[in-house]
């Protein structure tokens, strides 16, 4: 079994920056693919960002592509959202996930998902 726990969320004013991390613990080495997700209330999850198990091919959605940078350290089983210049519009629960396979933005794909942190953005 593989446990993820997100860290990280809280509030911050437009145009701030927030670090996410997600560390992975468990049968971390079976956790190839990882990636972010997030879901406003009365939304359904969004796909945010997802990187390979190398931490070399990364692929972020468009709604936070220039803003936010996925980053993974393999040694320490750990991800990270990197995400600036935010808007009120990212307020949203963000969940870490992770699975065997390859990146990917469909969030059924991924086996293992965190319990998610809060992120707000007050105008």
């Amino acid at each position: 079994q593989v446990q993820l726990l997100e860290s990280g969320g809280g509030l911050v004013q437009a145009g701030g920056s927030l670090r996410l991390s997600c560390a992975a613990s468990g049968r971390s080495s079976t956790v190839n693919a990882m990636g972010w997700f997030r879901q406003a209330p009365g939304n359904e999850r969004e796909f945010v960002a997802s990187i390979s198990s190398s931490g070399f091919n990364q692929w972020h959605g468009d709604s936070v592509k220039g803003r936010f940078t996925i980053s993974r350290d393999v040694a320490d089983n750990t991800m990270y959202l990197q995400m600036n210049s935010l808007k009120t519009g990212d307020t949203a629960d963000e969940y870490c996930e992770g699975g065997a396979g390859g990146i990917t933005s469909r969030a059924e794909s991924y086996a293992y998902w965190g319990k998610g942190t809060q992120v707000t953005v007050s105008s």
